[in-house]
């Protein structure tokens, strides 16, 4: 068991670091910044991550070990593309608080959901049902424009995603039992935690990020 959570643990660190990664070298090229916010290029991008994403979400279990691999890096590589924005619009110093808070708060509530007695797989459709309230407001924000209601999305959308780490967590552990190949869960694991990540870590840029001047 503690085999396969190191496995996840490393592939989740591998995933987060191909993703700043390419999110500090774009945001620091000039040339590269242009080429991807301009002509479209970004809503190609962002498409592209949304169907990788898509594909890993529902045929990770079933494709082989190589091609999940290449599919999660390549998502993280997409995702560090679209993020690049957070390096320009945010305080370095910033970001990097931001990001050990929310590592923080991924190993804390990891461990909740893996210590704690509660079944907490009851409480899946509650959580995707907050994430999809959560898609469908943020759309009708754009319309309106709201501040305020901005921040109370950012607030519910960290509850949410809190709430996913410990079942995702909790998940994981059930799925050991009966494993035939515990390469690809380290995977899937990776990728479950990665999405709750970078949702949290977001959200609370959002709402603590100091802006460059």
């Amino acid at each position: 068991m503690n085999r396969v959570f190191s496995k996840i643990f490393m592939w989740l660190c591998v995933g987060l670091a191909v993703t700043f990664g390419v999110a500090y070298v774009v945001a620091t090229n000039e040339n590269m910044v242009y080429n991807l916010f301009g002509g479209g290029k970004y809503i190609i991008v962002w498409l592209l991550e949304l169907v990788v994403a898509v594909v890993l979400a529902v045929r990770i279990r079933k494709m082989n070990y190589l091609t999940s691999v290449i599919l999660y890096l390549l998502y993280s590589g997409l995702t560090g593309l679209t993020l690049s924005s957070i390096f320009i619009l945010y305080d370095i110093m910033s970001i990097v608080w931001v990001f050990a808070i929310t590592a923080g708060i991924l190993l804390v509530f990891g461990i909740i959901g893996f210590v704690t007695n509660i079944d907490l797989t009851k409480i899946g459709i509650y959580l995707l049902m907050g994430v999809l309230a959560i898609l469908v407001a943020s759309l009708i924000n754009i319309f309106i424009g709201s501040e305020t209601f901005n921040l109370i999305l950012c607030i519910i959308g960290i509850v949410v995603f809190i709430g996913y780490i410990a079942y995702d967590v909790q998940v994981i552990k059930k799925n050991l039992y009966g494993i035939d190949d515990e390469n690809k869960l380290a995977i899937y694991g990776a990728f479950e935690l990665y999405l709750d990540f970078i949702n949290i870590f977001l959200d609370l840029l959002r709402l603590f990020g100091d802006s460059r001047d």
